[in-house]
């Protein structure tokens, strides 16, 4: 008899465990499948350098879809995360110096991660503010800050110093001296040195950042009102939520996370460009969605959106490898893309009712 009730206690747990986490779910099994895929067109896809690589390719793209995804938990959309991206890459291009300095480099990611979250706090002013639809008014200010973009860097070019963008392109084991492993180290030392070679200098940047701006702000209150404004505004005012504090704190994390793409985007290419945040405004609520976060608000995380990103960034690599006419690839990733964001939001074609896409 108590197996009997311990079961009935335990099925609706997993089955509760199940529901709020299927579109998460469904997003890691995309990225394992094309993993596979990936891995069985290019042999050399688990090497330290391919790995390296794919990490920073998707980098600027995870950091993008977590501003997108701040936003987007409040019901709100943000269509001025690639231009923030562009002008925080502009900006960094613009006054880095010829100088290896690090207190100049610490500087200069100060300035660009403040002048990111000031814009983000101008969308939510005005959102918030001027009850005016997030649509409308990113749509506007994205056309601003692309403008900013331009005056500051209005050709590609710039100066970034080498040893920022090593800092955060290369490999760990790179990044330490060499005194610190002897070469063909046998034993622990080995196995910490094959490590050290094989972990991104960006997937570390990426848990710092986690650890730092993401975890603390999702467990406090703050975050915690954030999630109530999306489910359920009049009932989050009504439960006593600071709804305007949560809506612009939303915006303005969402402008930071966006000015931490610029600077990442400055790193990977070492120099600056006003045009080269365009493309990930969109890919940004692809991956989103993709990643299981409702559009409704209320539901979701960044832990699916950065795994939307990687399975995202590996889809014209398959392309590439796979030998599919350059022409005809845009055709094919946009299907692709397409079908896995479909995937994505699956559970949303299997709800009886908008409350239930809460859950």
């Amino acid at each position: 008899m108590s197996l009997t009730i311990k079961t009935d206690q335990t099925s609706p747990n997993i089955r509760r465990f199940i529901q709020r986490h299927f579109r998460v779910g469904i997003a890691f099994i995309i990225l394992f499948a094309l993993l596979g895929v990936t891995a069985s067109l290019n042999a050399r896809f688990f090497t330290p350098a391919v790995i390296t690589s794919t990490s920073n390719q998707s980098m600027t793209l995870v950091f993008a879809g977590m501003a997108q995804t701040t936003v987007v938990t409040t019901g709100g959309i943000d269509l001025s995360v690639g231009p923030i991206i562009s002008m925080s890459n502009s900006l960094a291009s613009a006054i880095f110096v010829e100088t290896d300095s690090s207190l100049h480099i610490i500087l200069v990611v100060v300035i660009v991660l403040a002048v990111a979250a000031l814009a983000g706090l101008i969308n939510g002013v005005i959102v918030v503010y001027g009850r005016l639809q997030p649509i409308i008014v990113t749509l506007a200010t994205s056309s601003i800050y692309s403008g900013i973009a331009l005056f500051l860097r209005p050709r590609p070019g710039g100066f970034v110093p080498d040893i920022y963008g090593d800092l955060l392109t290369k490999r760990v084991g790179q990044l330490l001296p060499e005194s610190l492993f002897t070469p063909n180290s046998m034993g622990i030392a080995g196995f910490f040195q094959s490590l050290f070679d094989t972990i991104p200098a960006s997937a570390i940047l990426l848990v710092i950042v986690l650890l730092l701006v993401w975890t603390p702000f999702r467990r406090s209150r703050l975050g915690m009102w954030v999630y109530a404004v999306g489910s359920n505004e009049g009932a989050a005012y009504m439960s006593g939520v600071n709804v305007k504090r949560a809506k612009v704190s939303a915006y303005v994390l969402g402008g930071l996370f966006a000015g931490i793409a610029g600077l990442f985007l400055t790193a990977q290419t070492r120099s600056g460009d006003a045009t080269t945040g365009a493309v990930f405004t969109l890919q940004s609520i692809a991956v989103v969605v993709l990643g299981g976060t409702s559009l409704f608000g209320g539901s979701g995380g960044v832990a699916g959106t950065i795994v939307g990103a990687f399975a995202l960034r590996l889809i014209p690599s398959i392309l590439f490898f796979a030998r599919v006419n350059p022409l005809q690839q845009p055709l094919w990733e946009g299907t692709v893309i397409l079908l896995a964001v479909a995937a994505g939001a699956s559970r949303i074609f299997t709800v009886r009712n908008r409350l239930d896409t809460m859950r």
